[in-house]
């Protein structure tokens, strides 16, 4: 019997997972991972996400030998290394769960091509969204733009109950093929290992993804509603890294919600309908992380820090500035407490509460007049749960720019929302331990006149046709 080969990318579990079964089910089932960051057009990880890799690839090791199937690790083009890897050990199949993204998908339709021409069985799955982006259109037969609707058809299907873990399978008994260790890629942060904050917070894998979706289920859905807007309670669900590198499926979270039926129940499962709804827009847009889906927006003179921008307010002119103001907003510096919180929680934990990125993305297009890729970019390197399609999309919508766009009039008010967010100060002191001494800088910028010059920015922009 010919072994069967299960290709790994942002799915790295044993349950729910469709390709892996399939490869147990046909016998002599090898799992390979491939770290592409050589192929056309794919996006490289960032600083937060690599060392989350490290670690779910470690528990994914594991969780797989558990059921007899080996793990290869190889780094390069995924095309070759696929191709290598399966003539290697004379795989009769070759299994995968579907990818999204527009280099991806080109990857995997050459690599599916080769293989039939090789004679080997090839099939994909959908394993990674509730829906097929190319199955739900408008009635005209376009893609939505407006996530109400988009939801409202979404969530109406039927979704399929998740696979339990494979049975224990008969093991590839052949040589296998040489592999690379996983320390040798080096995706752990050293001089200086910052990753200190990151290891106190999380546990990559699988199984402690199931352990928070439980946990959340039985003890923090039910003040969903109400605690989701506060970073001072524990009040999110925190499983949006677990969903990001598949160690979670969107069928185990949408089903694990059937047993707490409420409000809170309702919007949570309305945040994993924008999950979707993000995927939906990076589908039909590709150059999403580069390119305002509101072209209008291709006229607004928000500020480059290399100065080949204007910005809206006069107040602060010349890059050099710009560039001050990105690199004290990075930092947490810019005297404003929410959006330093939420930046320096960002730096030590990779992940940043989502009203206060909300608030902190805001700050940023808003009142520093800073293109809102440079905060996509930002997010991309610091976040753990970073994904090429929530990360853009979401910039997108705070700056006005996209599918379903909140009004670039809404400005969010740092001060207003700590007060109304954070009433008693818990976050801020949290994250800032000189806040309310001398050592805490002064704001940056005043509120008031910023909001106004964008404002003023955002008229001009209307008026021109």
């Amino acid at each position: 019997m010919k072994p069967s080969v299960v290709w790994f990318r942002d799915d790295l579990r044993v349950r729910d997972n469709p390709a892996l079964h399939a490869a147990v089910d046909d016998g002599g089932a090898v799992a390979l991972y491939v770290l592409d960051e050589e192929s056309r057009g794919v996006r490289p990880h960032g600083g937060a996400a690599r060392w989350w890799l490290h670690y779910s690839l470690t528990a994914l090791r594991d969780d797989l030998a558990a059921i007899g199937v080996p793990l290869l690790l190889r780094r390069g083009p995924a095309g070759p290394v696929v191709q290598e890897i399966t003539t290697a050990i004379g795989a009769g199949a070759l299994f995968w769960n579907r990818r999204y993204g527009p280099a991806e998908r080109t990857v995997d339709a050459g690599i599916k091509a080769w293989a039939r021409g090789a004679g080997m069985h090839v099939e994909s799955f959908q394993a990674s969204l509730l829906h097929e982006p190319w199955e739900v259109t408008t009635k005209t037969g376009g893609q939505y733009k407006v996530f109400t609707p988009f939801w409202r058809t979404v969530s109406s299907q039927d979704f399929r109950d998740p696979l339990a873990v494979p049975a224990h399978g008969h093991g590839y008994a052949g040589e296998l093929p040489g592999c690379d260790s996983l320390e040798s890629w080096h995706l752990l942060p050293t001089n200086p290992d910052w990753s200190a904050g990151l290891v106190e917070a999380w546990t990559p894998g699988s199984a402690a993804g199931h352990q928070r979706l439980n946990k959340f289920v039985t003890d923090g859905l039910t003040n969903y509603s109400e605690g989701r807007n506060r970073p001072d309670v524990d009040g999110s669900s925190c499983l949006s890294p677990y969903l990001r590198w598949g160690e979670l499926s969107p069928f185990e979270v949408w089903h694990a919600l059937a047993s707490n039926r409420s409000e809170s129940t309702s919007i949570f499962a309305s945040e994993l309908g924008w999950r979707e709804f993000c995927w939906h827009q990076y589908f039909h847009n590709p150059d999403l992380a580069t390119a305002n889906l509101r072209k209008e927006f291709d006229r607004f003179p928000w500020a480059w820090p290399d100065g080949s921008g204007s910005r809206p307010a006069k107040a602060h002119a010349g890059h050099e500035t710009a560039a001050a103001e990105l690199r004290a907003w990075q930092l947490g510096r810019t005297g404003f407490p929410l959006v330093d919180a939420g930046q320096r929680q960002l730096w030590q934990t990779g992940w940043m509460h989502n009203r206060v990125r909300m608030v902190a993305a805001s700050f940023l297009v808003k009142n520093l007049g800073i293109h809102w890729q440079l905060g996509e970019q930002w997010f991309w390197d610091t976040l753990v749960d970073a994904d090429p399609a929530s990360n853009p999309a979401n910039w997108q919508w705070v700056a006005g720019s996209g599918a379903d766009a909140s009004p670039f009039f809404r400005i969010f008010n740092p001060e207003a929302q700590r007060i109304k967010f954070d009433p008693r100060g818990k976050y801020i002191a949290q994250w800032i331990q000189e806040f309310g001494t001398p050592e805490y800088p002064e704001e940056i910028v005043d509120l008031k006149t910023t909001r106004q010059d964008a404002l003023e920015a955002y008229k001009g922009l209307k008026e021109v046709h």
